[in-house]
């Protein structure tokens, strides 16, 4: 559970970290206050929770099993362990 978690995390973190190289390289002062007006932060924020909301989207769309299907899981059958199949 804690690897979707760090994974948004570091979704969420992408804009900030993106901007801070930006400037580095433009050698602004990464730790300048007059850096991050809170305009720019704003919109930071908003593009990371952008980003966040798209992946959940396409997490909720693209994973998981076909629609109409069902899942029989890991059994015995005649002393054999059989994996689980989506039907």
């Amino acid at each position: 559970m804690i690897r979707p978690v760090l994974t948004e995390i570091g979704i969420f973190l992408i804009p900030f970290a993106v901007y801070a190289l930006f400037l580095i390289a433009t050698r602004s002062g990464l730790l300048v206050q007059a850096s991050w007006p809170l305009h720019i932060i704003a919109r930071l924020l908003l593009g990371a929770l952008s980003l966040v909301i798209l992946s959940f989207v396409l997490l909720a769309h693209f994973s998981g099993a076909p629609p109409n299907s069902t899942y029989i899981p890991a059994h015995i059958e005649n002393g054999k362990l059989v994996p689980g199949v989506e039907k």
